[in-house]
């Protein structure tokens, strides 16, 4: 059911008293705009380019619902194309990754080079009489860019180039995890779909608050490794806020944070091949400057989640206002020992995707919080950001960045749900570049 929606969207997050509008989780015609103005025009994550080395090798995602192929093409550039045949709108691609030399529409044969060049129609000569012009009918191809690996794509051809869009913060999302060694992607995405808003699922990597609550039986009898900085560290924690709704949140790695992960190792509750990736190579500090000192999750604008820990990346994909299906992707780092990697794929399968014991917990919460946030009574009632409002000072960091030391705290939260107004506000790129919120000032009270 569609509801009236109230504009601006900035009246529906509220910063000076931390309030959030149930409305934005729950209502059809928001989302709709939000495939629009956020999905249609905001860089993707698509793969990384070890899941597709060579030529014809491709691999299926989505930018919002709309299925797109990401490949290599002859030449070995990569491409974005909108699995969507030009003649009926079939796909033309339906497995979820391999190789290929081409793309053929099932319906009526069309066929589609690896760069997107409509190559192939059955009947040109004697149906079309050879006056379709091929080239006005190739597959819509998206902008495409690579950061360290990490590939983005864009419908939106008046965005701003890749690194400009990720800005500081983006880019130290991924940087955080090249920094660690050479990165390949396994082979098998974990997919699942959970009954929730898209930006619920989001809002929960930030979120160190329920982990005590929400995870006390994961972590009994150490069904899973039990990490120290859930919150026996709670004072210490660094928010880092980027333009667009980039954001870093979580503990620091501050010596006492060392000492309890030391000491959990020691009492068997973490594996210490685990907590070996965490510490990061003098070179990989140099360039990292002081921010080296976070471990917070990073959540890459609108949907990229890159956590702290090195195993995995995950993609909350919408299936309207009501289903995320969620992707988790294994990341293992080359030059780790066998036993490392060992480590790695069992933390992995244990900890987030469908087996996952910490997501079986999250996807429950967000499920019913969801079905909630439905009801006429609820909706008049906004959700509470307000958690250490007003008390924190920002800082900025030696690579220019702004940052607050908090205890545990909703910052994080509140600063992306302020920049999804931004977008939602914003009718085009260059009304969104032109008007959106700044990170805080160094001195600034937030």
């Amino acid at each position: 059911m569609l509801h009236e929606i109230t504009t601006p969207f900035r009246s529906m997050v509220d910063p000076a008293t931390g309030t959030v509008d149930r409305q934005i989780f729950s209502d059809e015609a928001i989302y709709q705009l939000e495939l629009e103005r956020i999905f249609a025009r905001a860089w993707n994550f698509m793969c990384h380019e070890s899941q597709i080395p060579k030529a014809g090798d491709f691999f299926l995602n989505f930018i919002g619902e709309e299925s797109v192929i990401v490949t290599r093409d002859k030449k070995g550039d990569l491409q974005v194309l909108l699995n969507s045949c030009r003649h009926r709108g079939n796909a033309v691609c339906r497995a979820e990754e391999g190789n290929a030399r081409s793309f053929l529409c099932t319906y009526h044969g069309w066929t589609y080079g690896l760069d997107g060049q409509l190559i192939g129609v059955p009947g040109y000569k004697d149906f079309y009489h050879e006056q379709l012009d091929k080239s006005q009918w190739g597959l819509v191809k998206a902008k495409v860019a690579s950061y360290k690996g990490f590939v983005f794509a864009t419908m939106d051809h008046e965005a701003p180039d890749l690194e400009e869009f990720l800005g500081p913060v983006g880019r130290l999302s991924l940087d955080l995890s090249v920094g660690r060694g050479t990165i390949k992607i396994l082979t098998g995405v974990q997919k699942n779909v959970i009954g929730c808003n898209w930006k619920l699922a989001n809002d929960n990597l930030f979120d160190f608050y329920h982990a005590q609550i929400s995870h006390a039986s994961a972590s009994m009898n150490n069904f899973i490794e039990r990490s120290a900085d859930q919150h026996l560290r709670a004072q210490e924690h660094r928010n880092l806020f980027g333009e667009y709704g980039h954001g870093i949140g979580g503990p620091r790695l501050s010596e006492g944070y060392w000492a309890e992960i030391d000491a959990s190792a020691a009492a068997g509750k973490v594996n210490p091949l685990l907590i070996e990736q965490w510490r990061r190579k003098p070179e990989v500090a140099e360039m990292l400057g002081d921010q080296v000192d976070t471990r917070g999750h990073r959540l890459v604008f609108p949907n990229l989640w890159v956590p702290s820990s090195t195993s995995q990346i995950c993609l909350r994909l919408p299936k309207g206002p009501h289903k995320t299906e969620i992707w988790w992707f294994t990341v293992e780092i080359q030059e780790l020992s066998d036993a490392e990697r060992l480590a790695v794929r069992e933390r992995a399968v244990h900890h987030f995707g469908a087996a996952g014991l910490l997501e079986q917990e999250d996807g429950e919460n967000w499920d019913q919080s969801s079905r909630a946030m439905r009801g006429p009574i609820a909706r008049r009632y906004p959700l509470n950001y307000a958690m250490d409002i007003g008390r924190a000072e920002v800082k900025e960091s030696d690579l220019g960045l702004a940052y607050a030391d908090t205890n545990t705290s909703e910052h994080s939260q509140l600063w992306t749900y302020r920049c999804w107004a931004d977008w939602m506000d914003a009718e085009s790129w260059a009304a969104l570049k032109g008007d959106h919120t700044m990170p805080p000032k160094a001195g600034e009270l937030i």
